[in-house]
């Protein structure tokens, strides 16, 4: 596979390793049936997979709780396991990134424990321990994500900083030899010719130095910016390999600024994950994430859903009309410069699972009630036949709800109407069309319910993307002679390139070329 920047424009297909599918029956996903499912991910038209971790950890949550950063925790397989896995994947044209975890580990690694048996153990400064106020509670009043005090007492009497759970401890990235470490992992995985890495939450391992009050002072500041610094200098001796960071703010402004020629290559925009379906919002915001990241010599990613998110079908209203409307922004998405980052299972227009109380996992749901996450991270639906739909031959660690048995591959490939062939004809031409389209992006005036974007080609053609938010048809004037449809969402559309009239159907997207 070529190197150079092949991140910019590379569709990304996350696989969350525990829902992807169970090689050994014991419900829990893993590497190997990964490994027997490549075939269909490299046949739905990307060009990388993220996987999320894998590592040996108690699962306290999910695998971001990490005991050792350069192995595979038994449930998941073997390194020997992971290199097959990596090699078939090549094979096959994929790329992988793999998911790497440095704000935190788990309570359980050896780093921690020996931090907490022993005040004079040099491990004791790769957290961050601090004694109580005078009146005992905890150093500050910063808050967990996952509901709560970030600080939690350790048996001898300090408190220790979380900004998660209490079973994962927040790292010190103000000691040299956390970043000593961190850069020995990278290069033990990159050794192995991983592509890349997913930073789970980049924006989170400097705190204020003093602790002042209040939760903004416990994310995002500037020191992070060094880290990266140091960690492109590691990367940039590897041919090819690229970051994408998980930088969870809602200011685009800001989170472009984590990207750059010398920082990271790409940062996850979840601006437009939570853009309500309207053109003048979608259409502001898409805007804005093309000004910013292109300016920045890198590109934007697109993002609508992942194992953090509510289902996108699920946010546009659910049902039918939320998987059509999922549909229509996807294929506005694929047709702009930039990463797509899908999520395992959208490809189907599966939605948010509804999950059992009794059967929940998700430690944020238990802290904080509400939707939680188990609802996304429900095992991939590949066959109709229950109990396991193909991912399993046991008992699921989440359970299937009912629409397990209308949204599998099974029944969508016998369907050329449905989601699957949906995304691959998408893919498919995003693919065929890279090679001739430039960069620019036009934004022709257009109907209030749409979003119209024009991108020329290298031969002289003009890739023109329309998105509908209506909930009826609309028509819009382009050239005469513009070129034909190739490419709608859902329903219809009429192009009659005599006098440019392109009819596009309600809560749909249309590409003429």
């Amino acid at each position: 596979m070529a190197a150079g920047a092949w991140w910019r424009d590379a569709v990304v297909y996350e696989i969350y390793v525990r829902s992807f599918a169970d090689s050994d029956g014991d419900g829990v996903g893993d590497l190997a049936g990964i490994r027997s499912r490549l075939g269909y991910v490299a046949d739905l038209g990307v060009d990388a997979i993220w996987l999320t971790p894998f590592y040996p950890s108690p699962m306290h949550d999910a695998g971001y709780d990490v005991t050792d950063y350069c192995d595979v925790d038994p449930r998941f397989g073997t390194l020997a396991d992971f290199d097959l896995l990596l090699a078939e994947a090549h094979a096959l044209g994929l790329r992988v990134y793999v998911d790497v975890v440095p704000n935190h580990t788990s309570v359980e690694h050896p780093w921690f424990q020996a931090a907490i048996a022993d005040r004079s153990s040099p491990m004791r400064d790769w957290y961050i321990f601090r004694p109580p106020a005078a009146d005992g509670s905890p150093p500050n009043d910063w808050k967990s994500v996952f509901g709560g005090s970030a600080w939690t007492r350790a048996p001898d009497g300090d408190y220790y900083l979380h900004l998660f759970d209490s079973s994962q401890p927040d790292l010190n990235w103000r000691n040299p030899a956390v970043h000593e470490q961190f850069h020995a992992i990278l290069r033990f995985w990159l050794a192995r010719e991983v592509d890349g890495f997913r930073i789970d939450v980049a924006h989170a391992l400097y705190k204020d130095r003093d602790l002042h009050p209040g939760d903004r002072n416990a994310w995002d500041q500037d020191e992070v910016f060094g880290v990266w610094r140091e960690w492109r200098k590691v990367i940039d001796d590897y041919d090819g390999r690229a970051f994408v960071g998980e930088v969870f703010l809602y200011d685009m402004d800001r989170v472009a600024q984590y990207v750059g020629r010398t920082r990271l290559h790409q940062a996850f925009n979840f601006v437009v994950a939570r853009t309500p379906f309207d053109a003048t919002v979608l259409r502001a915001t898409i805007r804005r994430s093309l000004e910013l990241f292109l300016r920045s010599g890198t590109s934007p990613t697109w993002v609508l859903s992942n194992h953090d998110l509510v289902r996108h079908p699920t946010r546009y209203g659910g049902g039918e009309r939320g998987v059509r409307r999922g549909r229509a922004v996807t294929a506005l998405l694929l047709a702009l410069p930039g990463s797509p980052y899908l999520y395992q299972g959208e490809e189907l227009g599966l939605e948010q699972s509804d999950v059992p109380p009794d059967r929940r996992q998700d430690p944020t749901w238990f802290r904080q009630g509400g939707i939680g996450r188990d609802g996304c991270r429900t095992p991939m639906t590949w066959t109709v036949a229950a109990p396991g739909h193909g991912f399993t031959t046991g008992d699921p660690w989440l359970p299937f709800d009912e629409q397990a048995r209308a949204r599998n591959v099974e029944l969508e490939e016998a369907d050329p109407g449905s989601t699957l062939h949906f995304y691959r004809r998408a893919l498919a031409l995003r693919r065929e069309l890279a090679p001739s389209l430039r960069r620019s992006v036009g934004w022709p005036d257009a109907h209030a319910d749409c979003v119209v974007v024009t991108r020329p080609t290298r031969d002289g053609r003009t890739l023109t993307a329309v998105l509908n938010t209506a909930r009826a048809s609309r028509q819009l004037q382009l050239d005469a002679g513009a070129g034909a449809v190739v490419l709608c969402s859902a329903g219809r559309a009429r192009f009659d390139p005599g006098t440019g009239t392109l009819t596009v159907p309600a809560e749909a997207a249309v590409w003429v070329v």
